[in-house]
């Protein structure tokens, strides 16, 4: 544990790849553009056990009102650990830094992750999470 960090960074193109296939990941990305969207990212974060990245969460939005928690996994054989704890708390301490005023925090959980958030105050709410597929325009 003592050989064990968190760090304020993003996952390199290669490491989110590593970390999202191993979580059963691989189908959800377009890896050609990964490189530009974690570009685009509000902030970063991941856990290292000594050099090696266990683990790594994002936030994406508009950094003013509304944030989402993006891409936060951590290898299996390190799940159970506090590992994903560490990497939320990370995030939402990003978050009531720089949002000027009480801000949105939302996001989408695995069916297995649903405890990891709500243990932080995250709560299905009243609300129904949706989303849509959109292809890009052709020519």
């Amino acid at each position: 544990m003592d050989n064990r960090t968190v760090l304020n960074r993003l996952p390199t193109p290669s490491e989110h790849r590593r970390l999202a296939e191993a979580v059963g990941w691989a189908h959800a990305f377009d890896w050609e553009t990964m490189p530009a969207s974690l570009e685009g990212s509000l902030a970063g974060v991941v856990a290292l056990d000594g050099s090696h990245v266990v683990g790594m969460g994002r936030l994406v939005g508009d950094g003013v009102k509304y944030f989402y928690i993006q891409d936060l996994a951590v290898l299996p054989a390190y799940q159970g650990q506090g590992i994903g704890t560490a990497l939320l708390r990370r995030l939402l301490d990003y978050v009531a830094r720089t949002a000027p005023a009480t801000a949105f925090v939302g996001l989408f959980a695995t069916h297995d992750a649903v405890s990891l958030y709500q243990r932080d105050g995250f709560t299905l709410g009243d609300m129904t999470g949706m989303f849509q597929l959109v292809r890009p325009a052709s020519d």
